[in-house]
């Protein structure tokens, strides 16, 4: 469990360096990244390189024993380059050229950019790849932010006609792939196919995502070639990216697999005010402190990316300046979600950034240290004391396989973007409410990928995964605990068309159950749930025949919930009650251990080792057998404290 900082020594006096170099090591942090955003300083002109200043700071910074975290400067190419190749810019999706003047203003599928990005790449890991301050290297920074994975332009589609022809080989595949003979969208040549977007009515979805599934590996192949490059010139090195929190416009399981693991940027305040489907009461309840497990819910999907491994790269320090209100945290709440981090087994947890900026686009965003200033701000004396906290925590925290899994995939979120079907069906919210449901019942969980071995988990949750490929259900028969499907599962084969034995498809033998017809609910039109639970069903209903064993019913007539040997079926979007209850039943019957939480209390286990962390406004006590490690029994608003059972019949989890 370490610290770090992200460092811009090209936005202060170069005297500054030694100075905030030596303040940093005093503070506890260890390494330091820089270099993302730095390719005007690198190369003001085509061919003309200044790396003096940079050597002095990696030289500066190393020199007083921090370890560099080097990240390749392409999330913002230089003015002279775009004017150069003006063909770099990405398009939106009405079509027009997105201008300079901010970031990530790059497409990936421009042949000028690739080879512009593959280029400074080389040159830079070049340079600095066996430097023995350099410790590790970041991929470019935060893919696909501000609506950047898809691209509308003439070179993006000219790309996706060549990935079509290398998948589909024939037009006549693509044509019956696609059903193009509906509304008489057939095509004699790929040379023909155009973008989805511009279209005056709905686009066909079948193309809608394989455009998306393009965009996705474009992503991932960018990746590609710069840990390639990286680890051609850097040997010994590891490589990671810092991903985003609710980011699903590509498939991070496939851009992880180039990396040795994934750091991702956490911002939980800022999170809570731009995500739609939180409350309003939500919003303002946490609005200064972050939903419980907005935080938890990306720790845990990251370290399931980065195979056991993960780094926070940004950890929010303070106030920030993007979202649609930024507050300040409750004191407390930095210190609150390091340690969280290192609970759900972060190495690392790195603070954005070392000094707040005094200009441009970030004034409002804080950072460790006042502006203008060698001074800590109230977020970096919180950084402080969590320094005074790793000398004082004494306990050997493993990396322990939690009860609990949640099959992540990243298509089925491009899935439900595509045809939604009502106009509040998100895939992120029936991911993140399900997470939520376990993790108040004080279970730890784990997510995998679709086709991921699933022996060991005694609970695995398919909240939305809407198609289902052979791996995916060879994993689902080998499970051998209980599995819980939500609705929509299997609801669409491989090119986004109804399976033809009807939803859910592949896993209609496993779960004994058919969908006749859907309906989605606008908010107000509700159904209530009775039986083994209770609740209402709201946003999405199913109509299904089932030979399954019935354990609960709409009280309108209909199934809700079945359950065929360890196969469960939920035929609905449940209500919080209902859900609550569904998953408290099935973890009893899974004879998972369970706690009753309070709604602002949650608790990580790592090893023996038992979190607890206090988001609320009131007071909490540890439980009577626990045997205090750290902290205080009596655990106070925006605290943390950490325990073990004394009680030996307390499960434990199973290790790794």
């Amino acid at each position: 469990m370490k610290l770090g900082v992200c460092y811009y020594p090209e936005h202060w006096p170069e005297s500054w360096c030694s100075r905030d170099a030596a303040r940093m090591v005093e503070l506890g942090i260890s390494c330091a990244r820089i270099g993302e955003f730095a390719w005007s300083r690198i190369e003001p002109e085509r061919g003309k390189f200044d790396f003096e200043w940079l050597d002095r700071a990696v030289e500066c910074l190393h020199s007083a024993g921090l370890r560099i975290v080097m990240g390749t400067p392409t999330a913002a190419p230089p003015k002279w380059l775009v004017d150069e190749y003006p063909s770099v810019l990405p398009h939106g999706a009405d079509g027009k050229s997105r201008r300079f003047g901010s970031r990530r203003h790059c497409r990936f599928s421009s042949r000028d950019w690739l080879r512009e990005s593959r280029r400074i790449v080389e040159i830079v890991a070049h340079r600095y790849g066996n430097h023995p301050g350099i410790v590790g290297w970041q991929t470019d920074n935060e893919y696909g932010c501000h609506g950047t994975t898809l691209s509308w332009g003439l070179e993006d589609r000219d790309a996706f006609r060549e990935w079509l022809a290398k998948r589909y080989a024939t037009i006549e595949a693509l044509n019956t792939a696609w059903a193009n003979v509906f509304w008489s969208q057939e095509v004699t040549d790929f040379d023909q196919v155009e973008l989805t977007n511009l279209t005056v009515a709905e686009a066909n979805p079948a193309a809608r995502l394989d455009f998306w599934e393009f965009s996705s590996s474009q992503v991932a192949s960018y990746n590609r070639a710069q840990c390639d490059l990286i680890r051609r010139h850097s040997p010994g090195r590891w490589i990671t990216h810092n991903f985003m929190g609710f980011a699903n416009d590509f498939d991070h399981w496939k851009v992880a697999d180039d990396l040795d693991f994934v750091a991702w940027d956490s911002y939980p305040i800022e999170s809570l005010s731009c995500v739609p489907f939180f409350t309003g009461d939500e919003k303002l309840r946490f609005a200064e402190t972050s939903h419980p497990d907005i935080a938890s819910f990306h720790h845990d999907l990251y370290r399931a990316l980065g195979r056991g491994r993960f780094w926070i790269m940004e950890q929010q320090p303070g106030p920030v300046n993007w979202a649609d209100w930024n507050p300040v945290p409750k004191p407390g709440m930095v210190r609150l979600w390091t340690w969280e981090a290192f609970a759900h087994g972060a190495d690392v947890v790195s603070y954005f950034r070392w000094r707040q900026a005094d200009f441009a686009q970030e004034q409002h965003h804080t950072g460790l240290n006042l502006p203008h200033a060698h001074e800590l701000s109230p977020g970096g004396h919180e950084v402080q004391q969590v320094s005074r906290d790793l000398q004082n925590l004494d306990a050997d925290l493993e990396t322990v396989q939690a009860p609990v899994t949640i099959v992540h995939d990243f298509a089925s979120y491009w899935a439900l973007q595509i045809q939604p079907q009502g106009d509040d069906y998100r895939f992120e919210e029936i991911m993140f409410r399900w997470y939520e449901a376990v993790r108040r019942l004080g279970i730890d969980v784990d997510f995998v990928r679709p086709g991921a071995d699933l022996k060991g988990y005694k609970l695995v949750l398919a909240p939305a995964l809407v198609q289902v490929d052979a791996d995916a259900i060879r994993a689902f028969e080998s499970a051998d605990g209980l599995v819980l499907y939500g609705p929509r599962c299997g609801s669409r084969c491989e090119q986004f068309k109804i399976p033809a034995n009807l939803p859910p498809g592949p896993l209609g033998d496993l779960t004994g159950v058919c969908v006749i017809q859907v309906a989605s609910l606008r908010p107000g039109l509700e159904f209530a749930v009775s039986g083994s639970v209770n609740g209402k069903a709201i946003c999405w209903r199913e109509y299904v025949e089932t030979s399954a064993e019935t354990l609960a019913s709409f009280a309108n007539g209909g199934l809700a919930l079945t359950a065929k040997h360890n196969h469960h079926y939920l035929a609905c979007w449940p209500d919080a009650d209902l859900l609550n209850e569904v998953i408290a039943m099935l973890a009893t019957k899974a004879g998972l251990h369970t706690t009753d939480l309070p709604d602002f209390i949650r608790l990580r286990r790592r090893g023996d080792v038992v979190f607890a962390f206090n988001y609320g406004t009131e007071n909490w006590n540890l439980p009577d057998s626990a045997q205090l490690l750290f902290g205080e029994r009596t655990l106070r608003p925006q605290d943390f404290a950490a325990f073990s059972y004394a009680d030996p019949a307390t499960p434990s989890l199973t290790r790794q």
